[in-house]
């Protein structure tokens, strides 16, 4: 299957090289594979394939992608370390490290979480998703992490997917974002499709799309010198569409730390606490964490609550602007 992603190069993104560029703008796909699209001549820039990776974008280049989905039938196990943070023989919550893709796509094929649990429990996961997505009930994006559930037979699948589909089950996450959003609690209720301009997006729409519901609450604001106005925000998402938080945050005048997708393109820093400067340069992906997990055990039907620690990149931010506040 072929799909044709079409970009027009910004200012902010003017002298990067194709493939990095490629890369910080298509969610999901590894550099390595898109460079060999670049090889394979599927990627033009202004109408021409004759382009290397190394290749450098100019401001209001025409850049088109033709993303090549190999048929694959069966996924390699590979044994990668998960950090499970329970387990029994209906199911196992795993805490998601940033950057780890949930399920094999274009592009990423090895890495997945799907190949590390095959790795580990072979064919002892459920097929409801099909074979290709063994265990899968949901999924969070790759440079989000925290918990996920899997599920280990068909029937813990079929009722954690119930749970999912009638917002039972609860999940909270934690976010830095630039500025303060207003008002600081409150419920997001809108539609949520794709963008029209680059279909690796998600937009919020007025008369299309999948409902979706965040409620936010504001933790706290963080008003320090030489650093500008960040608010700690917790998430509680009653719907899962895909990027929901971070398409949400957008909608009302915020983004994420670290959003490469969906965050503002120009913040400028006229003065900046060096510190400060240092650990956020340093922040891979959005910082956006799933911290808790609950929901009804599908076998005992016992409620169980899991949480997690934040990642070391939002911890070392966050603990920054703790001490800095005092």
């Amino acid at each position: 299957m072929n799909n044709t992603i079409k970009f027009s190069v910004n200012t902010k993104n003017s002298g990067k090289r194709l493939d990095i560029f490629l890369t910080e703008n298509i969610n999901d796909f590894t550099r390595s594979y898109l460079k060999k699209l670049i090889t394979d001549k599927q990627v033009k820039i202004n109408g021409s394939v004759n382009v290397l990776p190394s290749a450098k974008v100019k401001y209001n280049d025409q850049i088109s992608i033709n993303l090549i989905q190999k048929n694959i039938q069966t996924i390699a196990p590979k044994n990668i370390k998960l950090e499970i943070i329970y387990e029994d023989k209906d199911l196992m919550v795993i805490n998601k490290p940033k950057g780890m893709v949930v399920h094999p796509g274009a592009g990423n094929y090895e890495n997945t979480l799907v190949n590390a649990l095959l790795f580990k429990y072979k064919k002892t996961l459920s097929d409801l998703n099909g074979k290709l997505r063994p265990g899968i009930v949901h999924r969070i994006d790759k440079d989000t992490s925290g918990l996920i559930v899997v599920a280990k037979n068909n029937l813990a699948h079929a009722n954690l997917g119930s749970q999912f589909s009638n917002h039972s089950i609860k999940r909270k996450y934690l976010c830095l974002s630039w500025g303060v959003i207003r008002p600081l609690n409150g419920k997001i209720i809108t539609l949520i499709k794709r963008d029209q301009k680059n279909r690796q997006l998600m937009t919020v729409s007025d008369i299309s799309g999948k409902k979706a519901i965040t409620n936010y609450k504001t933790v706290k604001v963080f008003d320090i010198k030489d650093i500008p106005k960040i608010s700690l925000i917790e998430c509680n998402l009653e719907t899962g569409r895909t990027h929901q938080i971070r398409v949400h945050l957008k909608y009302k005048g915020a983004s994420l730390l670290g959003d490469k997708q969906y965050g503002k393109k120009n913040i400028s820093f006229k003065k900046v606490n060096s510190d400060f400067f240092t650990k956020l340069n340093k922040l891979t992906g959005q910082a956006l964490h799933a911290k808790t997990l609950e929901f009804y055990h599908p076998s005992t039907k016992k409620w169980m609550r899991f949480n997690s620690d934040l990642p070391d990149g939002f911890k070392k931010i966050l603990n920054l602007l703790e001490n800095l506040s005092g």
